[in-house]
């Protein structure tokens, strides 16, 4: 399609909300306005580009496709977006210019590029970027736009790097999962094993967490107690308790008869320390402040902080980073006198002194370059409550109160610290109590008695030992002396890391860097371009998805609690330790790190040739990469899992059929074992009882239902079949044993039988699963009226 010299001009928005923005500043008559609703094209399913592709079959991976075919999707309601996609069309007839006006990032620039190329649009593009939605940033975002001529062929790149994940996931999602699932899954296990260049590695971090806590062994550590009276009478308590733990009782025994003869000088030190304001939001450490703050899931708070960005109360929510432009100093001054028209509790805090405090460099909250995007903060527009929800407030208040903060001075604290030198005969060792008061809250006068917040300790890893501290310290002067009064020998337990929690997971996906040791491994996972952003799993906007993907897959759990815990199931180690075994690359977080940062190269391509270039090496390589895989998978063997340890899943929370009800209690009378408990009310239960003492369903490629694919009954099927044929004196046709149909045939005809006394069933009653058949995970199972569950055995 190209364009006709009419001058005319098309702003092509990511959503209507958006457009409305934006539509006040428009003039000219020659301006067009078009609007999608997120994506409006969809990657075609494999089965519709190759009626061969849709069975499940070994033999036909991998599927590699050049490109991905798309075609129109569908929104919320289900309705075809091919009425908008018509509509942009219409309207880029006798157009110029495109100006993408979606949201900035990649995921934005994809929306609107996806369209113009499914179309065919050649005429000139250019991307605006708006950073927020509030009159002055719409200004400043025009004002950048007349300064980049290139701007266009910049996105075109970025577009490219969002092309080339949704490349990798489709064809690592295809292949990867159709393969392990035909191959590695365990035949107890009867959902697909679901695989993705993300989602693993994600998976793997929580599995090598899971690992160090089931393998921890708690230990006994031990602190020595000196009880000390001072010369002018006062009392107190110095601890021993090295940052190196005394895990020997006869070193710490030692220690502590040397202390009950000491007697000597005490040294006071008084110290002002001076505590700055925390960093600023970025899309993951906002999410997990909500998490532990109100309970919310990090899909809810992205929604709700996208919500506040459409109505231009928030900058915008998918950013990586905690800082801003030094650019935007000036604007502090007017965005806390907006801030305090709403907080009004606020004005007093933030009309003292030097207000508003701007402060720069990584200790900061300025820097030259804060990266793709800034951190989240308010704007000068300013909500009133009653036009937003509960939340939405919530969240607004939150980042409200931390840019706030951030302009405040520091807090300062009087610390005092007493301390003993008591020479032993292993070697002087140092006993030591602190105490501190507040001497100026600063910044803290924000949040009043929320000031003194859990300190954000490193996900995933054990609490440090605290400094021995006292609420109150009795006046004692530097070098006065003192002698004991006794001495004790505290012990404690080590504990194991701690688990990462929900609103946790973002972040450790982003700050691998925190969860290794190794030092040569942490400069790998520095990011030269922007040192505030190290390089990590998926993206700010991909991130908040990873774990409702893993839950469905039901390789995590969630604890209890308001921002609970993940626990890897067994399902799921077994997962990762067959990917391990198979194709190792897959299983390693650091790895895929650094993977995703040669990805990321695409977007940073300065001109259209040079990122198609670096597009075509990547898809080549990703088609490689799936080669290796599957001829790694080829070899394998199937995993053995214990039916017993696979979790529920939510279409497990339901009753056993009454046919499958009664095959399981036949069996169990038979073997003389006793039925689990939960057998008669939960069907993964007596599905778990039957594949154990019947045996699995055997494997089979291809799906169910397909036309000329022959299936066969399972074993629980087969031996329900062949008591019933007992029950009757009859004998159990042959076709049975090989014939899925055959046998439910077999079934519908003699397990529908009436029992003596009861009245014969009415033509459209009720049926129930025979059991062995495949529900609803792989295929409408043969069926039988719920009379014959009940029957006796004859």
């Amino acid at each position: 399609m190209s364009p006709p010299s009419s001058g005319r001009t098309l702003f092509f928005f990511e959503k209507p909300s958006a457009m409305r923005q934006l539509q006040r500043f428009f003039r000219s008559p020659n301006t067009v306005c078009v609007a999608a609703e997120g994506h409006l094209l969809s990657a075609e399913e494999p089965g519709s580009i190759r009626p061969e592709w849709k069975p499940w079959r070994f033999d036909a991976l991998p599927i590699k496709l050049a490109t991905i075919p798309v075609s129109c999707g569908t929104n919320r309601s289900g309705q075809s977006h091919e009425p908008k996609i018509a509509a942009i069309r219409q309207a880029l007839s006798g157009v110029e210019r495109v100006i993408i006006a979606t949201d900035p990032g990649r995921e934005g620039s994809m929306i609107a590029w996806e369209v113009l190329e499914h179309l065919g649009w050649r005429g000139r593009v250019d991307r605006i970027k708006l950073g927020a939605l509030d009159d002055v940033s719409i200004r400043r975002a025009f004002a950048a736009l007349a300064n980049e001529p290139g701007s266009g062929e910049r996105d075109y790149a970025a577009y490219l790097e969002a092309l080339c994940r949704q490349y990798e996931d489709y064809h690592l999602g295809l292949n990867g999962t159709r393969a392990i699932s035909l191959r590695l899954r365990p035949p107890e296990f009867r959902e697909p094993w679901r695989f993705g260049g993300v989602q693993t590695p994600t998976l793997a971090i929580l599995a090598d967490l899971e690992a160090r806590i089931r393998s921890f062994v708690p230990q006994d550590f031990f602190k020595v107690a000196l009880n000390l009276s001072t010369q002018s009478g006062a009392e107190l308590t110095l601890w021993h308790a090295p940052k190196d733990r005394i895990f020997d009782a006869a070193i710490a025994e030692t220690i502590r008869q040397a202390a009950t003869t000491w007697s000597g000088p005490l040294a006071v030190a008084h110290k002002d320390v001076r505590r700055a304001p925390p960093r600023l939001f970025s899309k993951d450490t906002l999410a997990r402040r909500c998490a532990k703050r109100f309970g919310w899931d990090p899909q809810h708070t992205a929604g709700l902080a996208q919500e506040l960005y459409d109505q231009g109360y928030l900058s915008y929510p998918r950013t990586e980073s905690e800082y801003l432009p030094d650019g935007q100093a000036g604007d502090a001054d007017a965005i806390v006198a907006a801030i305090a028209t709403v907080l009004t509790d606020m004005c007093d805090v933030s009309s003292g002194g030097e207000v508003p405090l701007i402060r720069r460099g990584a200790k900061g909250h300025y820097v030259k370059d804060p990266g793709e995007h800034h951190a989240i903060v308010p704007l000068r527009k300013v909500p009133e409550r009653s036009r937003l929800s509960a939340d939405q407030f919530r969240l607004w208040e939150l980042v409200a109160k931390a840019f706030l903060a951030a302009h405040l001075p520091d807090g300062i604290d009087a610390r005092t610290t007493i301390t003993a030198e008591v020479g032993t005969p292993l070697s002087a060792k140092r006993f030591a109590v602190s105490g501190s008061v507040i001497r100026a809250p600063g910044w803290r006068a924000i949040y009043g008695s929320e000031a003194e917040l859990e300190a954000d300790v490193v996900p995933g890893k054990a609490k440090r030992e605290a400094e021995a501290t006292s609420a109150r310290l009795p006046l004692v002067n530097d070098g006065e002396g003192a002698s004991a009064a006794g001495a004790d020998v505290a012990t404690a337990m080590t504990e194991p890391p701690r688990r990462i929690t929900r609103g946790e997971l973002p972040v450790v996906m982003g700050r691998l860097i925190d969860q290794v040791d190794d030092l040569a491994v942490k400069r790998a996972l520095e990011n030269p371009v922007n040192p505030n952003e190290p390089k990590g799993l998926g993206t700010a906007a991909t991130r908040d998805t990873m774990l409702p993907k893993l839950l469905k897959s039901r390789y995590i759990a969630l604890a209890n609690g308001k921002d609970p815990a993940i626990e890897v199931t067994e399902v799921g180690l077994a997962f990762m330790a067959a990917v391990r075994r198979v194709f190792p690359a897959y299983g390693d977080p650091v790895g895929r790190a650094l993977f995703e940062a040669e990805l990321a190269e695409i977007g940073r391509a300065t001109t259209r040739a040079e990122a198609i270039e670096r597009a075509d090496a990547f898809r080549q390589r990703t088609r490689a990469r799936l080669d290796e895989l599957i001829a790694a998978i080829s070899s394998s063997p199937v995993v053995s899992l214990d039916p017993s340890l696979i979790p529920p899943s939510r279409a497990d929370d339901r009753p056993p059929t009454p046919a499958m009800l009664s095959f399981a209690v036949s069996m169990a009378e038979r073997k003389g074992v006793t039925l689990p408990r939960s057998c008669k009310c939960s069907i993964s239960v007596c599905r778990a009882f039957l594949d154990t003492h019947v045996g699995p369903r055997t494997p089979r490629e291809g799906n169910a239902g397909q036309s000329g694919d022959r299936r066969t009954p399972s074993a629980a099927m087969l031996g329900y079949a062949r008591s019933l044929a007992e029950q009757r004196g009859i004998p159990c046709p042959s076709e049975c044993e090989t014939d899925f149909d055959a046998c439910r045939r077999f079934l519908d005809a003699h397990a529908a039988r009436p029992q003596r006394g009861a009245e014969p069933s009415a033509p459209g009653a009720a049926h129930a699963k025979v059991p062995g058949g495949r529900g609803n995970r792989r295929g409408r199972a043969a069926q039988a009226p719920r009379q014959a569950a009940a029957r006796p055995r004859g």
